[in-house]
């Protein structure tokens, strides 16, 4: 399982929100590309990107930011905010980005999604954010009818590379995954689902691991890591091979032993 660092960047700033509350948001660093440099030497494989502000403007914003933490790190980034038309994903992908993730497109404009897969195969991402599993668009602004379970069985047969999973009440708040929900969702799928939202520890990391053999290929975290309840060399460790005996034995985490 791949543990990937976030970075969420509002007015250019690395921020963390509360269940999506743009009211709510914490400032954790003014430099962002200071932050990747910071989870590249602690590790990372992956880094995860969110535009807040193109999320909500509705068109990618903090690309020119974007731009700088690609070149400046060597590792993949993925990103996603504001995306709902064709060149505001080529703009990003142009940059270096290797992934692009698309939320509400892919419950208002579905043949705009199939037609980015087969343009770009293996670089469309959807990002299934929910709140009591009806799927949230716009920023996490609006809320709609969409089942997030169907929504991921009908983004698997577009070709999307991966689903990123969101729980948002839990986004934010470290008080644990929705283990439950990610693992009915990653049954009735084929493609890698990657967990968002809540993780706080390594025994959260560890429930995740328990949900082998679906295909939860990784985990995002954000505030855990910035306030220190979480160090990313220990939770790769922890994760890296994807053996629970790899945990260090100080976690005093025996449960899945």
């Amino acid at each position: 399982m791949e543990i990937i660092p976030a970075i969420d960047l509002l007015e250019g700033r690395c921020v963390r929100l509360y269940q999506g509350d743009y009211a709510r948001s914490q400032v954790f660093n003014d430099n962002p590309i200071e932050v990747a440099h910071q989870w590249v030497e602690q590790g990372a494989t992956r880094l995860h990107v969110v535009d807040l502000d193109g999320a909500k403007q509705g068109y990618p914003v903090n690309t020119k930011t974007i731009a700088e933490i690609v070149q400046a790190i060597p590792i993949p980034v993925q990103v996603g905010g504001g995306l709902r038309d064709r060149s505001g994903v080529t703009q990003l992908l142009d940059t270096g980005v290797e992934r692009v993730i698309l939320g509400t497109a892919a419950v208002e404009d579905q043949p705009f999604v199939e037609q980015l897969c087969q343009e770009f195969p293996g670089k469309i991402v959807v990002g299934i954010d929910a709140r009591q599993g009806k799927v949230a668009t716009r920023g996490w602004l609006e809320t709609s009818e969409v089942v997030a379970t169907e929504l991921a069985q009908q983004m698997t047969n577009l070709g999307v590379a991966a689903i990123i999973y969101t729980d948002i009440h839990r986004d934010g708040t470290l008080v644990g995954p929705n283990v439950d929900t990610l693992r009915e969702l990653a049954s009735k799928v084929s493609i890698p689902v990657i967990a968002s939202g809540g993780v706080s520890s390594i025994t959260d990391l560890l429930s995740l691991l328990a949900l082998e053999p679906l295909d939860v290929t990784g985990v995002i975290i954000g505030r855990a890591l910035y306030t220190g309840d979480i160090s990313l060399k220990e939770a790769i460790q922890a994760v890296g091979s994807g053996r629970l005996q790899d945990v260090p034995p100080d976690l005093g985490f025996s449960t899945f032993a």
